[in-house]
């Protein structure tokens, strides 16, 4: 059997309960992929984004019902060595990718500033949306999974006081009737790294130009680093913390608490009481 093969195998068969089935999950109750939909799949070369791309892969092919499906690599400026990898995981997993260029890089380095991520980030999103567009796509795929969800609501806790986390979908803010869509949302990082060692699969986790050195590895400066590793010792003191915390986000009590922002505009508890 072929490499890209067994490794679907695995997925729908060895994964099921802790990949596949979550990942079903979330597309049918969060209703993120729907008839006649035309996806845009973004991967950025990493096992989240890939493993996604092959999940909605195998939906396309054996789902209820018909949508499209364009697999697309931004590269922002990535070296040799990094575009080289992407592509050649590409191979391995059978998946027709479209790769793109653009300037967010050298863009970003001639800013300067403390803050290159931020900016970054932006352009990114930015790049992608327009991509979306010019291929006619009305929703776009990011490949964020569980952890993402539960650090990003402790982040907003901790260092922006704010109670808010990360969405299953959204709408675009500025490309009308573009979507964007998490189908990893239910699906916990641990299972995803057990998938790629099962597989003997090797990824980029960060292919940034200004952190060159943690091509392969991270290098554990982030807050959301640091998020993770709280996450890690909470854990020990109670295994079923995380999905407490994700429980919590579905199960927010309005009359037990002090207040609450809608559509930008901020409501008190009093205004009721």
């Amino acid at each position: 059997m072929e490499k890209y093969k067994e490794i679907e195998r695995s997925i729908i068969k060895k994964y099921r309960k802790e990949i596949w089935s979550k990942f079903v999950k979330a597309v049918q109750i969060y209703e993120l992929i729907e008839e006649n939909d035309n996806i845009m799949v973004c991967i950025s070369g990493g096992k989240d984004s890939f493993l996604m791309a092959k999940c909605i892969e195998e939906l396309q092919k054996h789902g209820k019902f018909p949508f499209n499906v364009h697999y697309v690599v931004m590269d922002p400026g990535y070296n040799d060595y990094n575009r080289d990898f992407i592509l050649d995981n590409a191979k391995i997993l059978n998946l027709p990718i479209e790769m793109f260029q653009s300037d967010i890089f050298d863009v970003v380095e001639r800013a300067g500033g403390d803050s290159p991520c931020y900016l970054c980030a932006r352009m990114r999103r930015g790049y992608l949306y327009s991509k979306a567009q010019e291929l006619g796509c009305n929703k776009i795929a990011l490949g964020h999974h569980f952890d993402d969800v539960i650090e990003t609501t402790l982040l907003s806790m901790f260092y922006g006081s704010e109670m808010k986390t990360m969405m299953p979908k959204l709408h675009s803010d500025h490309f009308e009737g573009i979507e964007l869509i998490r189908p990893l949302y239910l699906v916990k990082e641990q299972d995803i790294i057990a998938w790629r060692n099962s597989n003997e699969l090797t990824f980029i986790n960060c292919a940034c130009r200004f952190t060159e050195g943690c091509s392969l590895i991270n290098d554990g400066t982030s807050k959301r680093k640091e998020i993770k590793e709280l996450i890690k010792k909470l854990k020990k003191i109670n295994p079923n913390i995380d999905n407490n915390i994700f429980k919590s986000l579905d199960n927010v009590n309005l009359n037990c608490v002090l207040g609450v922002k809608e559509d930008g505009i901020y409501h008190s508890f009093l205004e009721k009481y």
